[in-house]
């Protein structure tokens, strides 16, 4: 079954960039597009153009300039799908057979598709849950390089021509739920860029881990295990007291870590549980989901670890909405 990427601006800003997952900062801001009110696809209307994508994923687009790259896998079953809706059932897609894994380049301004690439082709390493896809990590570039994430099936690096600069083995990555290890739900965390390294975090049931990989080379410049079970959130970086922190996040604990991926501890910020009024004994533990920066503050959405609750602060003055 096909998906059909929809562009609605009518008028296209070609001077912000949306490179990564949540755009920049992971803020999920974009000021000053006048987007329209309403449109209506089937009738075409405030739709300037349309492209039919194969496969299943739920990876958002990226933008840069004059190019839109998106992620796709492909099944070899004719009717592949995934079951939308709200209910509890946490069972596992029984697709197995062999899919594409495919990176695809479009011209933002006419939705031409101008190459696609396939990662990886086989059967899948591990499960997905039937709400989810075999693509749900969304790419990332920096302009240069176009970066995508497919789970155990790897990390890849391609130019903006097409060609791969390198592929990465990330082992087997078996995400499902914390209270049920014999499910397998598939991975979802999208990967950053962060000057000369690309970051990706691979939280699973067992033997947890954070890397970072040279941009050019696809090297490991860094590994760090970490005592986490399975998260789907993407990591971020944030300047706390002058100094960029990454910023981690799973059920248990949000982490900063410098960029050799050390835990830190952040000066002038004060870590509080809003459990016990009390402030954090580690500095560098926060409780919270998916943070977001946006000014001086991280930012988090509902999800579903909601009974984690912390507040961000740095004097008297200032409080993160980490809520």
């Amino acid at each position: 079954m096909g998906i059909i990427l929809l562009l609605l601006l009518v008028r296209l800003d070609l001077t912000q960039e949306w490179p990564s997952f949540r755009g920049p900062a992971a803020a999920g801001v974009a000021d000053g597009q006048h987007l329209p009110d309403a449109w209506d696809g089937a009738k075409g209307t405030q739709i300037k153009w349309k492209t039919e994508i194969p496969g299943l994923a739920h990876s958002s687009p990226i933008v840069w300039r004059d190019r839109i790259f998106v992620t796709t896998a492909v099944s070899s079953r004719p009717n592949a799908t995934f079951k939308p809706g709200l209910y509890g059932d946490g069972t596992a897609s029984d697709d197995l057979s062999v899919h594409r894994w495919q990176v695809i380049s479009l011209d933002r301004q006419s939705g031409k598709i101008l190459w696609t690439k396939t990662a990886f082709e086989g059967p899948p390493k591990e499960k997905r849950h039937i709400k989810s896809t075999y693509a749900s990590s969304s790419p990332v570039t920096d302009g240069r390089i176009v970066v995508a994430l497919f789970g155990s099936q790897g990390l890849y690096a391609y130019d903006f021509a097409g060609k791969l600069l390198w592929k990465k083995d990330l082992g087997r990555i078996d995400a499902g739920a914390y209270d049920a290890p014999d499910y397998e739900w598939g991975t979802a965390s999208s990967p950053i860029i962060h000057e000369d390294k690309v970051i990706v975090q691979c939280d699973q049931q067992k033997n947890s881990f954070l890397l970072a990989a040279d941009i050019n080379t696809g090297e490991t410049l860094w590994k760090v295990e970490r005592d986490e079970i399975s998260s789907w959130a993407t990591p971020n970086v944030f300047k706390f007291g002058g100094r960029e922190q990454l910023v981690t996040n799973a059920p248990n604990l949000t982490r900063l870590r410098s960029q050799d991926g050390q835990r830190t501890v952040a000066p002038g910020w004060k870590f509080q549980d809003h459990r016990t009024n009390s402030d954090f004994k580690s500095t560098t533990d926060l409780r919270c989901q998916r943070p977001a920066a946006r000014g001086s503050h991280l930012r988090r959405p509902p999800g579903r670890y909601r009974r984690h609750h912390a507040r961000l602060a740095a004097g008297p003055e200032r409080v993160g909405g980490v809520a």
